[in-house]
């Protein structure tokens, strides 16, 4: 299909820096009329961030943009709607207080004698849903339907006011297997209608069903793109996790590394993690695999009390504890380095040395502060241990670089002492020699008797330094892996195999 026709929109070469950064590494793309483009890729592949570009919301730093053969430079969301590039977001975009009718036309509505012409308007909507198959009362408040409904609306507005291109993110990410239904029913009716379509989601399973194609962003770079009719769920989640699935093997520390530190039973929260058992023990890294989505992040804060667990238990070295907040967790010297480092990690505008004790001194209390011999002790000790590359320890962790601050949040935890470590995706968006070294020091923690829990999409690294890896699927654990075992082929394997993870 793709190769007769000619693109309504392609990318060529769009590149995107920020500070410290490459968000976008001269991308390529081209959208076809009648086809659902997907668009895949783990947390910071440079997914929202080539939408932003497309849809004016970033001014790309290169490349360009062909609209129809033409070059289009969007300056605003209301500029691509004009040009033809609508999006609907995940959270819909809307105004539930509204009715539909209101909401599909706000802006733009049918007016007589300096009024809206209401009948007109509701007549104008019913006839526009129609043409989705929805019907529907479009008097009624938007807020008064099903999300799926409302993204429904949020669609027909979209490609009403734009028409060529429409950007589907996360559209179905809160929706149940009916509404999904209905939400592919429009898709396939725009596709007919010769829309192209780009279709963002972390559902393996619904990109097979609805796409044409996809394409794989990682690290900012495009990895490739396939037509799906002759491609496996495998061959995609390669793409997106590993760069080469040869099994490598290696010296890893013996299965049974030390005695258990921690031991979880039908730990859980309804509608967020499925109930897991996992034990972890001294001298051990535990990796979490799976795509977006599968509750790697989700295990993480559980177990760090960041979401209270509704159901199951948690055991520390045989005794029962209580891990209803993080403060509960750093009570037990537990620690946790989050996946996104900016908004849950760092403190941007508080110096290096502030950032590196506020842990310690929370866990000891605001109203009895570290001396300052201390402060300053432990700061440049953690600098020189970790190779922390920075001006001075005054500096804003803000300007340090993101590898950099990953070491600086490691520092602020080892400081603590902890005897138990989650790290979530410790290795993404830095450069490759802050990489080696991070990856250095979970195995030297191993080795001095730490427990660790690693989660992470560097099937790679997992593989390297894990004793154990449990894999996830859609919000459970499908496979625990030992020895052996733990090869990146067999974790592609777990992840993609939807047989497998239905029958666990």
């Amino acid at each position: 299909m793709a190769s007769t026709q000619s693109p309504v929109l392609e990318c060529k070469g769009i590149s995107k820096f920020f500070p410290g950064a490459i968000a976008l590494d001269a991308v390529d793309l081209k959208l076809y009329p009648g086809e659902v483009h997907a668009l895949l890729g783990e947390n910071g592949a440079g997914k929202s961030t080539l939408i932003k570009c497309l849809t004016g919301a970033y001014r790309r730093d290169g490349g360009m943009i062909l609209l129809d053969g033409e070059e289009v430079s969007p300056r605003s969301t209301q500029d691509s709607q004009k040009l033809g590039i609508g999006t609907v977001y995940q959270e819909v975009n809307l105004l539930p207080n509204l009715t539909i009718a209101e909401n599909l036309f706000l802006g733009r509505q049918p007016m007589r004698g300096g009024f809206i012409a209401q009948r007109k308007m509701h007549a104008m909507a019913k006839d526009l849903l129609a043409e989705f198959g929805l019907k529907v009362n479009p008097a009624e408040p938007l807020e008064t339907y099903s999300v799926a409904v409302q993204q429904v609306v949020a669609i027909a507005r979209a490609v009403e006011l734009s028409g060529k291109v429409l950007i589907l993110d996360e559209p179905t990410a809160s929706l149940d297997r009916d509404e999904v239904q209905l939400v592919f029913s429009v898709i396939e009716k725009l596709k007919a209608r010769g829309l192209a379509i780009v279709f963002i989601t972390h559902f393996l399973d619904q990109v097979f069903e609805i796409s044409d194609r996809a394409t794989v962003l990682r690290n900012g770079r495009v990895i490739g793109t396939r037509e799906l009719a002759g491609t496996t769920q495998t061959d995609i989640v390669t793409l997106m996790l590993g760069r080469q699935l040869e099994d490598r093997i290696h010296d890893r520390a013996p299965s049974e590394a030390g005695d258990t530190l921690i031991e979880l039973k039908n730990f859980g929260r309804r509608g967020v993690m499925e109930p897991f058992d996992l034990t972890v023990r001294k001298g051990e890294v535990v990796g979490l695999a799976g795509l977006l989505g599968s509750g790697r992040t989700e295990t993480s804060n559980l177990i760090f009390g960041a979401i209270h667990a509704d159901q199951g238990e948690a055991l520390l070295e045989g005794q029962r504890i209580s891990l209803k907040s993080p403060r509960d967790a750093i009570g037990h010297r537990f620690a946790l380095c989050p996946e996104d480092r900016k908004n849950d990690g760092i403190v941007g505008d508080l110096s290096v040395r502030e950032n590196i004790i506020l842990a310690l001194q929370a866990r000891q209390g605001w109203f009895r502060p570290l001396p300052k011999a201390k402060i300053n002790e432990l700061a440049e000790a953690y600098v020189k241990a970790l190779d922390i590359r920075l001006a001075s320890l005054d500096m804003p962790i803000r300007l340090l670089s993101g590898g950099n601050q990953q070491k600086v949040l490691l520092a602020r935890w080892l400081a603590t002492n902890p005897s138990f470590l989650i790290l979530d995706e410790p290795t993404r968006g830095i450069d490759v020699g802050a990489h080696a070294e991070i990856i250095a020091l979970i195995e030297r923690l191993r080795e001095d008797g730490m427990a660790l829990l690693v989660a992470s999409s560097e099937l790679e690294e997992l593989v390297a330094y894990s004793t154990r890896v449990i894999v996830l699927r859609d919000r459970r654990q499908v496979r625990e892996l030992k020895g052996d075992e733990i090869t990146t082929a067999n974790i592609v394997t777990a992840i993609a195999d939807e047989q497998m993870a239905e029958a666990v």
